[in-house]
Parts: structure tokens; sequence; C-alpha cells
């Protein structure tokens, strides 16, 4: 452990020189907390592991954003891989590799919804292990195309055996072959890397930005898949701002923590069985149909100061607006977490400052309901523009028309 927390700090630090701004660098916003365009990174990486973190602050307009307040969105997908799950990745394999359980020649295994195994695979693609990941059913294809592309053998597990299913074939597959199982949802290198980078500790983005912004971060809004972030970060957040609301949004359908109900476990800490709260919900990533260890062991009466239920439609509205009035492109999730921070920026106080972790890219949910009613082919208006000159016309149920 000490060995990985070495590395991470010796990354931390790579990281921060490389946002270092020039003298005569012209900020690009009135918050001062960028370099100009073109001034590069200060350096070059020695591989991709190296640009995990320091994502962007971005603020968010008045067109979303209530009068008197201010919300900000933390960017997730601009790690490498495109979500906040790059930065579990890097932990496990490290923390792996520095105790000994990860060895040359291994194979890496994780159950996942797809965010996670897209990193651990980008991860085994950059280290030299073959990597195994297992996914239930009902999650986008397109996550399971990218793990693909990244060298990963998928197996894909029944949707009626839910995420325990998954973490099942995992296990399965590790005891019958001698696999390494990361142990995402169990594992404690999960939420100390985000105690250690999302918040105030090796690499203090969170606070960081917020101070050479000049302002005080009031509220603090994230989901959980693991419970790593929220675990992690939201210690870090509450050591280094006492003051700061954490608001900690799940799915209104799969209300596990608002049900009360613990999860029982095995020996290891895995889910024994499915959580009798749980029902599908849209919000891909959050909430399996158990209650995560790494989330149960997180101090909740010190951490939690609202528990907010999200309404799927609204998580899909969420982040559809973000896409057409803010340009963001986020996934459900980041709605979610968007549409409970628009939420309590409704009630808080004039002058509150409220941070969303956005945490992967809208490009992850192409099959999902996010996009169910955006359409590939041109619609009314847009046949309307493209008839509007008269070369280069592709019209259904015409013939193609180039020059006129």
């Amino acid at each position: 452990m000490v060995k990985l927390f070495l590395t991470l700090a010796a990354a931390a630090r790579t990281a921060v020189h490389a946002f270092n701004i020039a003298p005569s660098a012209r900020p690009l916003s009135s918050l001062g907390a960028v370099g100009s365009r073109g001034a590069g990174r200060g350096g070059v990486y020695e591989d991709l592991t190296g640009m995990v973190g320091n994502t962007p602050v971005v603020k968010i307009s008045d067109k979303l954003a209530p009068e008197g307040v201010e919300v900000y969105a933390k960017c997730e997908y601009f790690n490498p891989l495109s979500s906040v799950k790059d930065r579990l990745a890097v932990a496990i394999i490290e923390e792996a590799e520095a105790s000994g359980a990860l060895k040359p020649g291994m194979t890496v295994v994780e159950a996942t919804s797809g965010n996670t195994g897209i990193a651990v695979a980008m991860v085994c693609a950059q280290r030299g292990y073959d990597c195994v990941i297992c996914m239930a059913e009902p999650f986008s294809v397109e996550r399971r195309r990218l793990m693909r592309m990244l060298g990963a053998k998928v197996i894909v597990t029944p949707k009626a055996g839910k995420g325990t299913g998954m973490v099942r074939k995992a296990e399965e597959l590790c005891a019958e072959h001698g696999w390494f199982l990361c142990h995402q949802f169990e594992n404690e290198a999960n939420w100390k890397f985000h105690e250690a980078t999302t918040g105030p500790e090796l690499c203090p983005e969170i606070v960081n930005d917020f101070k050479a912004a000049g302002k005080k971060l009031t509220h603090w809004v994230t989901g959980y898949g693991t419970g790593g972030t929220f675990h992690g970060a939201g210690k870090a957040l509450k050591d280094a701002l006492p003051d700061v609301k954490i608001v900690l949004a799940e799915p209104e359908a799969a209300g596990l923590l608002a049900s009360g109900t613990p999860t029982p476990r095995n020996a290891d800490g895995s889910p024994a069985e499915s959580h009798p709260a749980f029902a599908a919900h849209p919000i891909q990533g959050w909430t399996p149909d158990f209650i995560p260890k790494v989330l149960d062991d997180a101090p909740m009466d010190a951490l939690m100061d609202e528990l907010f239920p999200i309404p799927g439609d609204a998580a899909v509205a969420t982040a559809k607006a973000l896409a057409a009035k803010e340009g963001l492109l986020t996934g459900i999730s980041g709605g979610g977490t968007m549409y409970a921070a628009l939420e309590t920026a409704k009630n808080a106080p004039k002058g509150s400052v409220i941070l969303a972790m956005l945490p992967d890219t809208g490009e992850r949910y192409l099959s999902t309901p996010l996009f169910a009613d955006i359409p590939a082919d041109m619609n009314d208006d847009e046949l309307s523009i493209a008839k509007s000159t008269p070369s280069f016309q592709l019209i259904p149920g015409e013939e193609p028309v180039l020059a006129a």
C-alpha cells in the first residue's frame, strides 16, 4: 500500500505540473482556472495512466442554474477512457501489483456495468495483462464493443441474474482458472484512491480548483455505483471543508439506501443475494441490485447530509438539457447527478456553490433510452433546410441530386 500511494503521489505531482500556467498565458475564463489554448501540458506522459485525474470543473449557466446560486460540473469524462472509473482501475491494478496479488502473466477479471470494465481493459492493455469482463445483458452494447476493442474478453450474463449474477460469474471464473478478481465493490483501494485524488489529499483537485477561482464550495452532489467516489472523495472533502453539504443520489426506482434494509454478505464482503428493494432503472452504472461494501463501509452519519431519489425520466431529461443548453455531453448518471444538484440549488441559500459529478460521456449511451428519440435520419426541419438550396440533396423517396 505504501508503494501504491508513493506512486499516486508522484503521478499527482506530475499531473499538477502538467497544468501549470505559463506567466504570460492569457486565461480562457474570468475564473482564471486554466491556461491559454496552445500552451500545452508542460511535458509528456510515460503512458496514458498518467492522464487519469485533474478533470475540469465547468460552470453551469443561468439557462439551467437558478438565480442566486452557482452550479458547477466536474467532468470526469476528461479521463483518458471517458469516465470516473479510470481512477478506480488504476488504483486496483497498482495496489494489486504492489501487494503481489497480481503478477505478470495473470488474467484480470471484473464484473461491471461497463465503465469499470472499459477502464480495467485500458490499464490491462497498457500493462500487458489478459482481461476478462463479466457484464449483465441489459447494459449498452457499445460498452461491450469498447472493451473488446481494448483487447478484453466480454462474458455476457443473463438479464435475470442482475448485478449479482455477473459478480457470481466473475467469482466462479477466478476460482476455476486462478485469475485475479478486482473486487471493485469490496476493494478499499477504490475509495482510498478517490480520497487521495478526487478529494484534497495527494492531488487536491476539487478544493484547489475552487480556491483558485476564489469560491467556497458549499454542496457536493454525487451518485453511487460502487460507492468509491462518495466514500473516498467525501471523506477528503469533509476533512478540508467541514461545512460542505454532501448530497448522495440514488435511483427512485431502486431505493436501496432509502429502504434501510442491509445487503447480506459473504465472507469476502460480496453480496450474498439480490436486494429486495431493487427494481430495474435506466441509470446505468448506478445502484446495482445490492449495496456495495465500499459504500456500506462509509461513515454515513458523518458524510451524507441528504439522500436524494432520482426519477429515471428526470435523469434522461437533464442529460439532454446539459447537451442542448450547455454543450456538456454526459450520460444518464451525469443527468441524474445534475438533476439532484439543480433541485438542491432551488432550496439552497443565496450564494451557495454546488458541484455535481458527471461520471462519464454520453457517447456510452447510444443504444439506451438517452438516445431513443434522437433520429439518425433527417427530420422535417432538416429536410426543409436541405431543400432550401438546389444542390446535393438526399431526399427520401427521390433520386439523389448532386450539382443543380
